[in-house]
């Protein structure tokens, strides 16, 4: 099973299931091809939209974990 950490570059969180995308835009995101999402971290991308990484990143894991 693969999992995310709040270290993880947003372009490899797509790419290990493309389907993780509306979290992303549920916290205003809407950019994943800019290059900005090319290098950018999940905790880079919260601090940004004032989210907290944490539970993006279980909201993620969790959604992975049951493919």
């Amino acid at each position: 099973m693969a999992q995310i950490t709040k270290d993880t570059i947003i372009m490899d969180v797509l790419k290990i299931d493309q389907g993780t995308a509306p979290f992303f835009f549920e916290i205003g995101m809407h950019c994943l091809g800019c290059p900005s999402a090319s290098g950018e971290t999940v905790e880079e991308a919260c601090a940004v939209h004032g989210v907290d990484a944490d539970e993006l990143v279980d909201k993620i894991n969790n959604y992975l974990a049951q493919k």
